[in-house]
């Protein structure tokens, strides 16, 4: 088998470098993905660092991928070569797990992530187990679904789980890589959608993208205005903030919802969450299920991520736009 070729950190939080591999012989559960595109993820930031502790070195990142078929192993039987396909941060699971049998892949404890401890989408080709590589709708453009298959599902999953319909109001706290996508999702699904940034200069976006409402988190009145009108706030920010005033924008019985990691611990207080039976929650991804669920929704309700490309030679200089937060919203590489 022919080498896979990539970009590689060789050191906690050092720039990558060309780097190649064996892959070994192709398993019989396994795809061997031609990549066209693949984007540039917060997470893969963090394990560029080592900020999770969870890294080996040297690896490839990259689990934002979109590419052809170029292989299948022996028991493959729903994928051909050719095909396009995405793979997302999940690459392998037990599959016996209760979670695995109850088609929640992504909180099986065995799950394989697509680039911790082993290689990634940086690169020209790239493996995983076949029941994670999911078909691409044609009605969808590879750079713009590549952020989809971490940034989308990490957005869709909680707002599916939870059961948002035309009944619900919705906030969506951070207008950025993953906020942009959640505004649309919750539109697609008819919610009254409100947008909470600190930046006001994002308002006319923010309403372009589907929300009917925009505050400014910066203006303490605005803040004090919302307060017991949503049913559900998924928050974004990798930022600290005044998670108790939150908790007072939501309706009894609402739910403040985190997919983005704050860097201290989330501090509110418990009588809010007595009084209106409210709580607080988290979501991981979401199964392959639902990965071909919200491609499918996607590519109906013209859901996609704004995106920047680049080649894949200039990664470095994509993860430091990223770095800085001037990527709008998501940075794309392409072969």
């Amino acid at each position: 088998m022919d080498q896979i070729h990539g970009l590689a950190a060789h050191a906690a939080g050092a720039e990558l470098l060309p780097y190649h591999y064996d892959p070994g012989m192709l398993g019989a559960q396994e795809v061997e993905i031609a990549i066209t595109h693949c984007g540039i993820c917060h997470s893969d930031l963090h394990l560029i660092a080592n900020d999770w502790g969870i890294s080996q070195y040297p690896f490839i990142p990259g689990h934002e991928i979109i590419g052809t078929v170029a292989a299948v192993g022996d028991a493959v039987r729903q994928l051909e070569t050719g095909q396009r396909v995405g793979l997302g941060w999940q690459s392998n699971s037990c599959g016996v797990c209760e979670w695995c049998t109850q088609g929640m892949e992504n909180l099986c404890a065995e799950s394989e992530a697509t680039c911790v401890h082993r290689n990634g989408g940086y690169a020209d080709r790239v493996r995983g187990n076949a029941r994670f590589v999911v078909p691409i709708p044609g009605a969808l453009k590879s750079e713009n679904a590549a952020p989809l298959l971490c940034g989308g599902i990490t957005v869709y999953n909680p707002l599916r789980t939870h059961g948002i319909n035309p009944s619900s109001r919705v906030g969506i706290v951070g207008i950025g890589g993953l906020g942009h996508i959640a505004i649309q999702f919750a539109r697609a699904f008819g919610a009254e959608v409100t947008a909470f940034s600190s930046s006001a200069d994002k308002e006319e976006e923010a309403r372009t993208l589907g929300a009917q409402h925009f505050v400014n988190t910066r203006e303490t009145k605005a803040m004090k205005d919302v307060a017991g009108r949503l049913d559900f706030i998924l928050t974004t920010l990798n930022a600290d903030q005044d998670w108790s005033t939150y908790l007072q924008a939501l309706r009894p019985m609402g739910m403040l919802c985190f997919v983005g990691v704050p860097p201290s611990p989330i501090a509110v207080p418990a009588f809010p969450l007595i009084s209106g039976a409210r709580s607080i929650s988290g979501n991981p991804t979401g199964s392959p299920h639902r990965l071909r669920e919200m491609l499918d929704v996607a590519a109906r309700h013209g859901v996609q991520a704004t995106t920047e490309i680049f080649p894949m030679a200039k990664a470095n200089e994509a993860i430091e736009k990223v770095k800085k937060g001037k990527a709008r919203y998501r940075a794309v590489l392409a072969n």
